[in-house]
């Protein structure tokens, strides 16, 4: 099984976890940059939320 393969099935696994690492990630992002980006950082944090696992998990 090769890295990929195993970080996907983590994702998998664990897709509530990563959602919320990628939210605190966007607000690292969005806080550094002062908030200059807020609307392409939500979007990116939005579609890789959709994009590991089986879905979004976080609520708005």
């Amino acid at each position: 099984m090769s890295f990929l393969d195993k970080a996907k099935d983590f994702a998998d696994d664990h897709d509530k976890q990563v959602d919320e690492g990628l939210e605190k990630a966007g607000d690292q992002a969005d806080q550094r940059t002062g908030q200059k980006y807020s609307d392409q950082i939500d979007k990116g944090v939005d579609t890789a939320q959709q994009r590991t696992g089986a879905g979004d998990t976080q609520q708005d």
